[in-house]
């Protein structure tokens, strides 16, 4: 049995679960919304949503993120969005 030596750490993701987050351009379907025109924009540029899920895509080593705009989710890379500043948004509180 032969080890694979050219196995690498996956890169650390920048950003986390439950962040949110803007869209740096419009973000437009690329055929994962097949009820959607092909090209329709999906968030437009500053749109504000928040990090659902944070995955890998192994073939580039790089992270991948599952992002919750209003009316879809949308994968996106890290140089597709950024941080929402804080303030941005108003937080969830809890009731004391």
């Amino acid at each position: 049995m032969s080890l694979d030596t050219n196995f690498s750490e996956p890169r650390a993701a920048l950003y986390a679960w439950g962040q949110r987050v803007i869209a740096l351009d419009d973000l437009c379907n690329d055929g994962s919304y097949p009820e959607r025109a092909a090209d329709a924009v999906l968030a437009e540029r500053g749109a504000l949503g928040e990090i659902v899920n944070v995955g890998h895509m192994p073939e580039h080593n790089e992270p991948v993120y599952l992002v919750q705009f209003p009316g879809c989710v949308i994968g996106c890379m890290e140089e597709e969005i950024i941080p929402a500043p804080a303030g941005l948004l108003p937080e969830t509180e809890e009731a004391p």
